[in-house]
Order: C-alpha cells, then sequence, then structure tokens
C-alpha cells in the first residue's frame, strides 16, 4: 500500500449494469475501486444509453449464456486472477444463476488458500416494498447468499432475504441474526434503514452491520447519520463499490488481529471473519463501513449544491412550456416533448458528482462513528 491508496494490489471482477452516459452500475463502481487503487474488471449485465429514470432508454440485457461465455474467456487468457467481485444488478433468474457460478469458481480456486478470495454480493431485487426484478430472481439470490462473504441489503431486501417484517430495531436485529444462522453470510451491512432510532432525530438514517462469531452469533452496530433532501441517482452502487476497498483497506491494517488463537493475520483467515473477542466496533466491517459513509456524505452534500442549478433551469424550462400552452402556441407532442426534456434535466442533476470531488472519495473530512446496537 501507498500512502495515497489505501489498498495493497487488489484485482476486482465487477458485475453490474452499464449505461453509456451517467453514473451508475459499473460505470460508478469501476470509477470508483480504480480511484482507489483496485484494478478493475467490468463485466456488464446491462448495456443501456442511461439509466430507467430517465423514462426512456435504448439498450440490451446481457443473456446469461453471454455473462458464461465472458467469464470462460477470461479463464482461457489466464485473466481470472481475482481477490473480490462485486456484484450488482442482474437481469433475471439464469442471468443471477450465472453470475453465481462464476463466484462459485473463483471460490473454489481459492479454497487453498483461506482469505484469498472474498465476494461482495449487492442482492438488487427493489426498496420501498417493491420489487423491480422478477418474482423467481428472489429464491435465487436466498440460494446465492450462502457463498457470499459480505452481502449488502437494503431494508426491503433483507426482509425478502430473511422473511422478517422489520418494523423496529428489534426486528432488524432478529433479521440479522436469521441471516448469519440461516445462511451462514459472514458479514452483512443493511442500508438506509428508515425506522426510529432512539435518541436520534426522525430525518436521520441508519446503516447497520454485523459480522458473524464462530457460532453465527451476531455483532451488531449502526451508524446513524443525516437525511439529505434530495434525490440520487447511484448511490447504492457507490456504497457497495467503496465497501470493496475500504473493508480490504480495512483488514490489511489490522494485520495483527489474530483468528481463533492460530496466530494467522486476518487478511489470511476465511471471509475474513474477526475473532470472537472483538467488540463489534472494532471490526474492521464497522470501520470500513464508517469511511464508506464519510466519502457518501461528502459526495451527496455537493451533488445536491449542484442540483441547485440545473433544477432551476428544469423549473425555466417548465415555464416556458406553461406559457406557450397558455397563448395556444403547444400542442400535445410538443407539450409531451417538454415534459420529456424536464424529466431528463431532474434525472440528470440527480447523477452523483464523483469526476469532481475525488478527494471525498479518497481523503473525506467529515467523521462518522459506529454505536452498539
Amino acid at each position: 500500500m501507498t500512502e495515497d491508496l489505501p489498498v495493497p494490489e487488489t484485482r476486482v471482477l465487477a458485475v453490474a449494469s452499464h449505461v453509456v452516459s451517467g453514473n451508475v452500475g459499473n460505470r460508478i463502481a469501476v470509477f470508483a475501486m480504480q480511484s482507489l487503487g483496485c484494478d478493475v474488471a467490468a463485466l456488464n449485465t446491462v448495456h443501456f444509453s442511461n439509466h430507467t429514470g430517465y423514462g426512456q432508454w435504448t439498450g440490451t440485457k446481457v443473456s446469461a449464456q453471454e455473462i458464461t461465455d465472458l467469464y470462460r474467456g477470461l479463464k482461457q487468457s489466464y485473466l481470472d486472477d481475482f481477490d473480490m467481485m462485486l456484484s450488482g444488478y442482474v437481469p433475471g433468474a439464469p442471468a443471477l444463476e450465472a453470475v453465481g457460478q462464476i463466484a462459485e469458481d473463483l471460490k473454489r480456486h481459492a479454497s487453498a488458500r483461506p482469505g484469498s478470495f472474498f465476494w461482495v454480493l449487492d442482492p438488487v431485487m427493489g426498496d420501498n416494498g417493491n420489487l423491480y426484478v422478477a418474482q423467481e430472481v428472489v429464491p435465487v439470490y436466498r440460494g446465492l447468499i450462502r457463498h457470499a462473504d459480505l452481502i449488502l441489503p437494503n431494508q426491503f431486501e433483507a426482509e425478502l432475504l430473511s422473511e422478517v417484517k422489520i418494523q423496529d430495531m428489534a426486528s432488524l436485529q432478529g433479521a440479522i441474526q436469521v441471516i448469519h444462522e440461516r445462511y451462514g453470510v459472514p458479514h452483512i451491512v443493511i442500508t438506509s434503514v428508515s425506522i426510529p432510532h432512539d435518541g436520534h432525530p426522525a430525518s436521520s438514517l441508519s446503516v447497520v452491520g454485523s459480522t458473524m462469531t464462530s457460532d453465527r452469533r451476531a455483532r451488531a452496530f449502526k451508524i446513524v447519520f443525516p437525511a439529505i433532501d434530495c434525490y440520487f441517482s447511484g448511490t447504492g452502487d457507490m456504497f457497495a463499490a467503496l465497501m470493496v476497498v475500504r473493508m480490504r483497506e480495512a483488514v490489511w491494517k489490522n494485520q495483527q488481529q489474530q483468528h481463533g488463537g492460530g496466530g494467522a493475520p486476518l487478511s489470511e483467515t476465511e471471509a475474513w471473519i474477526s475473532d470472537d473477542s472483538v467488540d463489534a466496533l472494532d471490526l474492521p466491517l464497522a470501520k470500513a463501513t464508517e469511511k464508506v459513509l464519510a466519502s457518501m456524505h461528502e459526495v451527496l452534500t455537493k451533488t445536491c449544491q449542484a442540483m441547485q442549478a440545473q433544477v432551476s433551469k428544469a423549473r425555466a424550462v417548465a415555464a416556458a412550456a406553461e406559457q406557450e400552452n397558455s397563448n395556444g402556441v403547444a400542442n400535445e407532442d410538443a407539450e409531451s416533448k417538454e415534459n420529456k426534456k424536464l424529466r431528463s434535466i431532474k434525472s440528470r442533476a440527480a447523477e452523483l458528482r464523483l469526476v469532481r470531488h475525488l478527494d471525498s472519495l479518497r481523503h473525506p473530512k467529515v467523521e462518522f462513528r459506529a454505536e452498539r446496537m
């Protein structure tokens, strides 16, 4: 590791969506991880002109066979020497099964060297009580997460995986315990938790994480942070990408931590699971999440500030269209065109501004601290 790069040489396979323009999926994940020193190979699961929030887009989804063929091509050329894998949005159950087979193959080849491969899985299924994938994708994820090292579901996705309705912090902890016990998932971070917090403002949000013990008991922590009153796209993709880097960093910085009394560095233990004696707040997962949220908060704050000028532009467009309507000039097609343009301006304003704020990725100045559950 160098002073500016937080991780040792790290080769990552990033499996997620791709857009020609915008900051979602692999467009954001590859940039973020490369900016922090990782060598990233991108396997794109869709090729769209822009993300679907714009209301119109063109492009194609990648089939399960294409995913398998691309990975086979990497293996043929001995380019499958990955230290980590990040998987995000995958369109449909067959394609998801193909991605799972890739992860299982990489884990199998690394089995003789504990800790040499780590799979971060973002189980993209839906949000706010609504699925935006086919129903048959859910059981596939339930089958896959037992092979993952770290999963990053949002609150709704954690409910789908655990089959526990999350209504308060107690039921949230119950969902985490189910995932540890039933599936043996070593590390869990539940993002965007929006349930009441004792002693915290109603406008705050939480991220809740846990690393299991040797008997699959949860070691849970939470990080509370202020909500930003703006809509953004790509936040989950940015969070997942930064978690890959910061988790690797936290483990490598903790080389003296022992596991099971055997004396092996944490980076050489299966799934990077800390010894049972390690407190929840001292877990590498907690340290990684603190740094990720610091970068997220800074980038989102700066994006929101820049958004104001673009929103003002959108309002000017709307006002002009309304004036034309009042003068009886605009027809239905012209009005529809203006509405599409207005939506496009607002969607573009919600794209995360990463390129102009690299320092927020590398050296965030704000700080967040984990608390016990």
